[in-house]
């Protein structure tokens, strides 16, 4: 399991032409793509145009709405130089994710109305395998693309979707395309970029199930990490993620986030939620911060911008967490936070709440 890159993109595509040349001399505007409304041709242009898209919004840096401009073929056109354009958009979104910067984030609608160079990536190599299960669908060809390729997407951009026996048939699953054993047909379905917040000091990037894989068995997660890397604690926050992905009750938005420091990009630590809320509202939060970055405020900082998020929302009414006895720097933390101690747990822990 590992985060979408712009190699994926072009594997994704390379399989795509390689299936669609066999039947290059058949009319595809004749033959439907499979379950959806469109034609061959009609779904071959939509992921070429949905391919230059996302390399527009990630190499341009969209804000608020997709670059305006929309992909229009020569009507000269064949089925040839269709594969020919989907070559050349998919090299180009390979190159915009290979070059955008890890803080880079450009507009994309949903959830969050914004997706760093994986989600985009997870969402071009998406649109491409799905597509040509379509197309191949309808022009009777077989196609199956490499498991890690669909495994690479379930992990970045469907943290909502439980892992299936096989990432392929889970892909098309829970994008209303198959079935799985167990489970109930998809009629509607949206993939989930990750959530990210800022403050004036740090970015809280949302962990995708794919880097608390990653951080669980020691990685690094895809993050610089100032001094000696992330603490127990943050390895602890990505295998609890990891158990909920897998066992399909992880909800993305209330995810470990790592602090990265807004000056250099460096990874600071990590602040996120135990689980999500209770029948109450009621969630815990919990946080921590590697040696070389602690007493600058940065934890402090981070949990009152995520608890003023959380509190936002109306499944949030009480934030809780906890702070051992010895550690004055981190009932420090909370209590400049605006959280509430509410005592002694036990001879070792103190609790404490803030409400919205």
């Amino acid at each position: 399991m590992r985060a979408t890159s712009g190699d994926q993109v072009t594997e994704s595509v390379a399989g795509c032409v390689a299936v669609l040349r066999k039947a290059v001399g058949r009319d595809w505007h004749g033959v439907r793509a499979g379950r959806v409304e469109w034609d061959c041709h009609t779904t071959a242009v939509h992921v070429a145009d949905d391919l230059v898209a996302y390399a527009a919004n990630l190499a341009g840096r969209a804000r608020d709405a997709y670059v305006p401009f929309e992909l229009k073929l020569d009507e000269s056109t064949d089925n040839a130089g269709l594969l020919q354009v989907l070559e050349a958009t998919g090299a180009l979104l390979a190159a915009a994710v290979a070059t955008a910067p890890p803080d880079v984030r450009a507009f994309h609608p949903y959830p969050f109305r914004a997706a760093d160079r994986h989600g985009f990536a997870a969402m071009g190599v998406a649109e491409v395998l799905l597509h040509t299960h379509d197309m191949a669908e309808g022009l009777g060809l077989a196609y199956e693309p490499p498991a890690e390729l669909a495994e690479s997407v379930l992990a970045t951009i469907f943290p909502h979707v439980q892992p299936g026996p096989e990432p392929w048939p889970t892909l098309l699953w829970a994008t209303g395309r198959g079935e799985l054993p167990g489970r109930d047909p998809v009629t509607a379905w949206r993939w989930y970029n990750n959530l990210v917040l800022s403050t004036e000091r740090l970015t809280l990037t949302g962990v995708r199930p794919a880097a608390a894989r990653d951080l669980a068995l020691d990685g690094d997660g895809g993050f610089d990490w100032l001094g000696d890397g992330p603490e127990e604690g943050t390895r602890d926050a990505a295998r609890m993620l990891v158990k909920a992905y897998e066992a399909g009750v992880h909800r993305p938005e209330f995810t470990s986030f790592v602090l990265v420091r807004t000056e250099d990009g460096r990874a600071v630590g990590t602040l996120g939620f135990h689980g999500t809320p209770d029948e109450d509202g009621r969630v815990e939060i919990g946080y921590n911060l590697v040696e070389d970055a602690r007493g600058r405020g940065y934890a402090t900082e981070a949990l009152r911008a995520l608890a003023g998020w959380a509190l936002a929302r109306d499944d949030v009414r009480t934030l809780y967490a906890r702070a051992r006895k010895d550690n004055a720097d981190s009932q420090g933390v909370l209590t400049r936070a605006g959280f509430t101690p509410l005592g002694a747990l036990d001879d070792r822990l103190l609790a404490y709440e803030l409400h919205g």
